[in-house]
């Protein structure tokens, strides 16, 4: 299993970073997890957006999915034929908001939409998603990703939750939102993560290594890092444009 960060900053993208989006490849499937702003860009740099096989989401906030609206009309608005329907895999209503950007059936022929609820299996291409309900402001599905017997865990955003660690149970690599390095603020507490959080979890599932992820704008990396270290020892990268990691 291949994933290369299309981008990893949390809230709004920045000169150097879009936000969160992942390229997931296996066995020549392309899955395009979370469509964030400023993804496409980055995604156009690796491969056509014709050549992107589904794309899944784990929740509505536009740093995960605005990126969606580009990417299908990218696909809709050629002069040759256009590709297949592109599968898009999300929480009910979640990508509601992004495809009523552009006019009535403008998008119709680009998609299909497969809703799915936390807790369900999904099948994808060579991949298994299992799905778990993770606390956020608003419905956010973390993804455990199995294809070749590898396997990818995936928070989304996320507050603290035991079922991060039942998400990521021996998982080869844990994807894992840390917005912050050591502390969350009060008022985000329910809703985000720390890098310190992050390495605890990564540490109790066992996972081979971590990625940490959604680093808000001006977060120093190395400090993320070392919060992450404190707790677990395997590898631990912060997710940055054209990042390639194997699992």
């Amino acid at each position: 299993m291949r994933i290369t960060v299309l981008g990893g900053c949390g809230a709004f993208p920045t000169a150097e970073q879009a936000c969160s989006g992942y390229l997931v490849e296996h066995d020549g499937f392309r899955l395009l997890v979370d469509p964030g702003y400023a993804t496409l860009p980055r995604l156009l740099a690796h491969l056509p957006a014709d050549e992107v096989d589904a794309v899944l989401i784990s929740h509505g906030h536009p740093d995960h999915c605005a990126d969606l609206n580009p990417l299908l009309r990218a696909r809709v608005l050629r002069e040759d034929d256009l590709p297949p329907a592109l599968p898009v895999y999300a929480l009910p209503k979640a990508t509601d908001a992004v495809l009523a950007l552009d006019r009535p059936g403008m998008l119709a022929d680009a998609y299909v939409r497969h809703e799915f609820r936390p807790g369900d299996r999904l099948h994808i291409g060579p991949f298994t998603a299992d799905t778990r309900l993770l606390p956020h402001s608003v419905p956010n599905a973390g993804f455990r990703l199995a294809a070749g017997g590898i396997v990818m865990a995936y928070t989304g955003d996320t507050g603290p939750s035991p079922e991060i660690v039942e998400l990521a149970r021996d998982a080869d690599l844990l994807l894992a939102e840390a917005s912050y390095p050591e502390q969350v603020p009060a008022d985000s507490a329910r809703q985000l993560s720390s890098a310190r959080q992050a390495g605890e979890y990564a540490a109790a599932a066992r996972v081979g290594q971590l990625l940490l992820t959604h680093l808000l704008p001006g977060t120093d990396q190395d400090a993320a890092r070392r919060s992450a270290a404190a707790n677990y020892s395997g590898p631990v990268q912060v997710a940055t444009t054209d990042l390639v990691v194997q699992a």
